[in-house]
């Protein structure tokens, strides 16, 4: 871990000049744990480290319960959607959620793949992504969390049939309150 402690000190000098050591340690440490476990290990950095730090999916959740949803549709990439991110985050605010059907999941990430982080744009797209949402929106979804920065270049409430929650906006304004606050 020492690469990792010197490419975070040619990064951030001043961060790790001014936390000192002891959050280079967790930081290092939870590298190590990551790499040995597999990525399941990353937030226990977040836990064990010194400074404030913000989770994107406790971010949706709080705004999504400030809204007055109550159950989500997910999307993303397929390793998001297959993840415990989003439902550890979101049934810790009472909030229930669907994920896509594996079909859905898999044209889902191919779009998001194969078009969209190509900056391939078609209409195509645009209208998998209502159809799929229709079909939560059936299912009892009243918001649908756009897990992925890529999915708001073609997705958002214009053109939606459910409230969408833009996950990426939604953690650079709570970055925003927060450096403003400190």
């Amino acid at each position: 871990m020492h690469l990792l402690r010197d490419v975070l000190d040619v990064l951030f000098p001043d961060v790790l000049e001014s936390v000192g050591e002891p959050v280079a340690d967790v930081i290092a440490d939870g590298a190590r744990d990551a790499d040995a476990a597999g990525l399941g290990q990353c937030l226990d950095v977040v836990r064990r480290s010194p400074l404030p730090w913000l989770h994107i999916a406790e971010e949706v959740a709080g705004e999504a319960s400030a809204r007055g949803f109550k159950r989500l549709a997910i999307t993303g990439t397929r390793w998001l959607v297959d993840s415990k991110v989003y439902p550890d985050a979101l049934t810790a605010q009472g909030l229930a959620y669907l994920r896509p059907t594996p079909e859905e999941r898999d044209e889902i990430n191919r779009i998001i793949m194969d078009e969209l982080v190509c900056s391939v744009f078609k209409s195509e797209a645009v209208a998998y992504f209502q159809q799929v949402y229709t079909r939560m929106k059936d299912a009892g979804c009243d918001a649908v969390v756009l897990g992925c920065t890529e999915i708001p270049l073609i997705m958002n409430d214009a053109n939606s049939p459910l409230p969408t929650l833009d996950s990426t906006r939604l953690l650079a304004r709570a970055a925003l309150r927060r450096a403003v606050a400190a």
